[in-house]
């Protein structure tokens, strides 16, 4: 892994494969490091001819954190998002995708597929809208164009307070990921608690999450902007997330010309194994229209 000067701050970056392949920008979500996405999804992305990109948002993992910002309350977040209010947040999901744009600069890559998951999804939903010239394709996975209320009782356990040790917060995202995970996919409850604690190990920054949330809130609606996005695109989405609800994906796809909507039959917000050929497949087939044009 390497740090780069991105849009003036410091990322951290790690690209897989040849420089010289098609190259893939993955995105991550809400206080979700770049390991989120799975060393062997990124490995097998590169084995099938890509330059995979993948880096740590600003305020989370190893990149550049904005504590001096302060802290912004989560129930008034969630409260404006439900009522439309405008949200002064400390950067917006425009800051970050210029952030994705600055990785590449920095990686010397004209342009590249978008690839996004939950806020990363948004986030590549406004580099698509931001910097059209640089998405050769968007694909949205298990995102939204603009804030939706997840399910009550996702909301309660992801608003709970922080346990206060490495083994509570272990137990915590063991079973948040639970409670996400769909019923179509087995949950491995041993790998999920190695994963929990890697990710605490690696870099523990729950209040940058914060305000990444203000973020989204302060983005609004983007479907107006999304009629406007020309890149060929698809949008994936679980039948079981029960944080983006799928109304988002239709949403996202009614939204942008053109675009395809995949259901992934039983899965939660959460990327199991078994669903990574149709995301593969899903990016190629972008892969080969642009090709054609």
């Amino acid at each position: 892994m390497a740090q780069v000067q991105a849009n003036g701050i410091d990322i951290e970056v790690e690209t897989l494969g040849d420089s010289a392949d098609t190259p893939v920008l993955l995105i991550m979500g809400l206080g979700a490091q770049l390991t989120v996405w799975p060393d062997e999804f990124c490995a097998e992305f590169a084995r099938r001819g890509h330059y995979v990109v993948r880096f740590d948002n600003r305020d989370v993992g190893l990149s550049q954190w904005f504590d001096d910002a302060g802290v912004p309350d989560m129930v008034e977040l969630y409260e404006a998002g439900l009522a439309e209010e405008a949200v002064d947040a400390p950067y917006t999901l425009a800051d970050m995708a210029d952030d994705a744009a600055g990785v590449l600069d920095a990686l010397s890559i004209d342009s590249a597929h978008i690839v996004g998951a939950s806020m990363g999804g948004m986030i590549a939903q406004r580099f698509a809208v931001n910097h059209p010239d640089r998405a050769l394709s968007l694909t949205s996975i298990m995102s939204m164009p603009r804030f939706l209320p997840p399910d009550t009782e996702v909301t309660v356990v992801l608003m709970a307070p922080d346990p206060g040790t490495r083994e509570g917060r272990i137990q915590a995202g063991v079973e948040a990921s639970r409670l996400l995970a769909g019923k179509g996919f087995e949950f491995d409850e041993d790998r999920v608690r190695e994963f929990s604690a890697a990710l605490i190990d690696r870099a523990w920054h729950p209040v940058g999450a914060s305000r990444q949330m203000a973020a989204i809130m302060g983005d609004g609606d983007r479907r107006p902007a999304l009629a406007e996005v020309r890149v060929p695109t698809v949008i994936i989405h679980g039948t079981d997330d029960r944080l983006v609800v799928p109304q988002g994906a239709e949403e996202s796809a009614e939204s942008i010309p053109g675009a395809e909507l995949v259901w992934i039959e039983g899965m939660g917000h959460n990327l199991p194994e078994e669903t990574w050929p149709t995301i593969f497949d899903a990016v190629a087939g972008l892969v080969e229209r642009t090709r054609g044009s």
